[in-house]
């Protein structure tokens, strides 16, 4: 298992990236790869494995990523939490 930090995470779109803590860049994560009841943040702790991204399986991807440290002083959500709505533009 690998080790790293959220670097960003966004939910609404589903995806975001780990700064792993060996400092190669940053890797691309999917939010059907995030194992756990709450939603990422950035500067949150993480384990993590690797797999190539297809369609050229040039690049890595994170799988199996668990949270190990909340972020202190972050609020946290829950996956079965809703979703932030967007402001209502009159």
């Amino acid at each position: 298992m690998l080790k790293g930090t959220i670097k960003s995470f966004c939910r609404q779109r589903g995806h975001g990236f780990i700064t792993p803590e060996n400092g190669t860049d940053p890797i691309f994560v999917h939010i059907s790869d995030i194992d756990g009841e709450y939603v990422p943040k950035p500067g949150d702790e993480v384990t993590f494995r690797t797999i190539s991204m297809p369609p050229k399986f040039e690049k890595k991807q994170a799988c199996h990523v668990v949270i190990t440290h909340l972020m202190p002083g972050v609020t946290h959500e829950r996956w079965d939490s809703p979703l932030p709505r967007e402001s209502d533009e009159s």
